[in-house]
């Protein structure tokens, strides 16, 4: 069984905690790897992180915080995790940049990037049967919150108080990833690019 590693690169306060609650679940849970350690994230702001020179100095930093990790792994990654505005265009198209970025940083790196159509919250959207929420019909539910551009708003409407830092964790704790996945066009990519470095 593969051991991973991660090295996340985050936007939001709120991913700093739900990020490794997220890869964890994702890698053991869902794909069947045996270890996954993600490292503490690393946080910028997005207006940073559409600077190259911003991602290269994410990207470094990432790559040391990889090479002072002892325990040892079968594979090393670089991810960068970020919400996408859609009316910036799709995430297929505005991808392949962000991860040029970071291969022209340190080629010698595996990266990852994953932009979430559109928010970290959609993918909350996606499994919503899951969450736990309180007097939620079947006829709220989206079938496509990418489509329907649900996000954050959804969330607010159903779940009083909501906070990113406290609330994006436990949401991620209790998520369905498998109905998440088939509802989430990019959280099916994040699923597929680990998938793909388990290598056995």
């Amino acid at each position: 069984m593969s051991r991973l590693r991660v090295a996340p690169i985050v936007e939001g306060h709120g991913e700093v905690s739900a990020v490794r609650i997220l890869l964890q679940r994702v890698w053991t849970e869902l794909l069947g790897g045996q270890y996954a350690d993600v490292l503490q994230p690393i946080r910028r702001p997005r207006t940073l992180l559409t600077q190259p020179e911003e991602i290269r100095r994410a990207v470094e930093l990432a790559t040391l915080k990889l090479r002072l990790a002892r325990k040892p792994v079968t594979t090393n990654v670089v991810l960068l995790l970020l919400d996408v505005d859609p009316y910036s265009g799709p995430p297929c198209d505005l991808a392949p940049g962000f991860l040029a970025a970071m291969q022209g940083a340190r080629p010698d790196v595996d990266s990852i990037c994953v932009l979430a159509n559109q928010e970290y919250e959609t993918w909350f959207v996606a499994a919503a049967e899951s969450l736990g929420l309180e007097n939620l019909s079947k006829s709220e539910i989206p079938e496509d919150p990418e489509a329907s551009r649900s996000g954050k708003g959804w969330i607010l409407k159903r779940l009083s108080g909501y906070s990113e830092t406290v609330d994006q964790p436990a949401l991620t704790s209790r998520m369905d990833l498998h109905l998440c996945r088939r509802r989430s066009l990019s959280f099916d990519k994040l699923c597929r690019e680990l998938e793909a470095r388990r290598g056995d």
